[in-house]
C-alpha cells in the first residue's frame, strides 16, 4: 500500500515538473522573439494605464468641458490637445482604455467559453449532435460578423453592455468551429480511447484530457481576436451605436473628431493611434505565442 502511495506521489511530482518545464520553455522561446516582446511591452504599458488611470489623470478631467479651450493643439497642460468641447484628449484616451479593452477582452472570453462548450460537444460526440450544432452555426455564419453585431445592437439599443452582448454572440460560431477542429485532432488518439475503455465519464475526458491538449491553437486565436474585437467595438462607436458620449471611448472620439480633422487633426490622430497601437501590440504578441506553442518550430 505504501509503495502505491509513493509511486502515485512520484507521478504527481513528475507531472508538476513537466508542467513547469513546459511553461518555462514557452516563455524562453517567447523571449527570443524580439517583435513579440515589443508587443508585450506595449500591451503591458496599456494595461498599466488601464489599472492606474485614476492615478495618472482624474476621471473628471475626461468629462470637464471648457468652451474657452476648444481645439487646442498639444501643449504642456494638454499633451494631446483638447476636443470640440474643450475636454482633455489625453485624459479621455487614458480612461477610454478601460471601455475598449473591456469590450475586446470580454467578448473574446465569453465567446471562447460558449464556443468551447459547443465545440467540445460537437467534436467529442460527433454524429447527429455534431451535424445539428454545426449546421445551425453555419446558418448564423452566413451573416457577416459586423452586420450581425450591428443588427443585435440595433435591436437591444446602444451602450456598453449591449455592445458586449452583440460581440459575444457574433463570436460564438467562429470559436465553436476553431475549438471543434482542434478537438477532432485529439479525440481519436490512443489515450482518449484508453480513457473511454476504462469507463471514464465523458465530462472528465473532455475537461481533463481533450481541452488541455487542444487549447494551444485556441489561445493563439483568442490573442489575435482581441485586437479585432477592439477595432470592431471602436467601429460600432464610430457609427454611433456603441458607448455614448460623454463617456470616453476611442471609436466615439474618432467619430466626434472626423468633422474637424482638417484644422484640428489631433482629435483623430491620437485616438486612432491608440486603437492601432493596442491592436498591433496584441497581434504581435499573438504571433510570438503561436510560434512558441508550435512544436514544429522547437529548437
Amino acid at each position: 500500500m505504501s509503495k502505491d502511495i509513493s509511486a502515485q506521489t512520484s507521478l504527481d511530482i513528475v507531472k508538476q515538473f513537466k508542467k513547469k518545464s513546459q511553461g518555462k520553455e514557452i516563455w524562453r522561446r517567447m523571449r527570443r522573439n524580439k517583435i513579440a516582446m515589443v508587443g508585450l511591452f506595449i500591451l503591458t504599458i496599456i494595461l498599466l494605464c488601464t489599472l492606474f488611470a485614476d492615478l495618472i489623470v482624474p476621471y473628471q478631467a475626461a468629462l470637464e468641458q471648457n468652451m474657452d479651450s476648444r481645439y487646442l493643439t498639444p501643449t504642456a497642460g494638454h499633451p494631446f490637445g483638447t476636443d470640440l468641447y474643450g475636454r482633455d484628449i489625453f485624459a479621455r484616451i487614458i480612461h477610454g482604455t478601460r471601455n475598449s479593452l473591456l469590450m475586446g477582452i470580454g467578448a473574446v472570453v465569453v465567446g471562447i467559453t460558449l464556443g468551447g462548450l459547443l465545440g467540445s460537444i460537437a467534436g467529442f460526440f460527433g454524429g447527429k449532435i455534431d451535424a445539428v450544432i454545426m449546421r445551425v452555426l453555419d446558418t448564423v455564419m452566413c451573416i457577416p460578423f459586423m452586420l450581425m453585431a450591428l443588427a443585435i445592437v440595433a435591436a437591444l439599443g446602444s451602450g456598453l453592455v449591449n455592445v458586449l452582448i452583440a460581440l459575444m454572440i457574433a463570436m460564438v460560431p467562429y470559436y465553436t468551429r476553431v475549438i471543434r477542429s482542434a478537438i477532432l485532432n485529439v479525440v481519436g488518439m490512443d489515450f482518449i480511447e484508453a480513457a473511454r475503455s476504462c469507463g471514464t465519464p465523458n465530462r472528465y475526458i473532455i475537461l481533463k484530457h481533450i481541452l488541455p491538449n487542444a487549447i494551444g491553437p485556441v489561445i493563439v486565436q483568442a490573442t489575435m481576436s482581441v485586437g479585432n474585437m477592439i477595432i470592431s467595438a471602436a467601429a460600432m462607436s464610430f457609427l454611433g451605436m456603441g458607448i455614448q458620449p460623454p463617456a470616453p471611448e476611442w471609436g466615439a472620439m474618432l467619430s466626434e473628431g472626423k468633422e474637424y480633422m482638417l484644422y484640428a487633426p489631433h482629435m483623430v490622430i491620437f485616438p486612432g493611434a491608440a486603437i492601432a497601437l493596442t491592436a498591433l501590440s496584441i497581434n504581435l504578441m499573438g504571433d510570438g505565442l503561436r510560434d512558441a506553442l508550435d512544436p514544429r518550430l522547437k529548437d
